[in-house]
């Protein structure tokens, strides 16, 4: 009986190096740094404000301290319907909205400028 020698080649084997590829988390890590300190810095002003309006507007103690109450009830009361937003939205969309928001609140500040005065002879 004849037989058939049956050779095949191995299939020579792909080298493929096992690059691992390392994710550097140092930028996203110095945004939210960023951010944490941005908002620290901004929720520290209002202890600033307190003294300032309340000569101003000659306000009481009471009442000037209703700044703080309103910016601190705030987070308890738009904390549930905020989660679930960021959960629909995306935590990346919701930090760029809320940068836009505290852009255009610090822009309410600055004083509009006012046209000079020509003096005609």
């Amino acid at each position: 009986m004849a037989t058939r020698e049956i050779t095949s080649r191995p299939a020579p084997e792909k080298s493929v190096a096992a690059a691992t590829v390392t994710q550097s988390y140092a930028r996203p890590l110095a945004v939210v740094t960023t951010l944490f300190f941005m908002w620290g810095f901004l929720t520290c002003l209002n202890d600033i404000l307190v003294p300032h309006l309340k000569s101003i507007f000659d306000l009481t103690y009471t009442q000037v301290m209703l700044v703080q109450f309103a910016f601190f009830s705030a987070y308890f009361l738009f904390s549930v319907p905020w989660s679930k937003f960021v959960n629909q939205v995306g935590y990346q969309r919701t930090m760029v909205v809320g940068l836009l928001t505290m852009a255009c609140g610090a822009f309410l500040f600055v004083p509009p400028r006012r046209p000079r005065r020509t003096h005609y002879s």
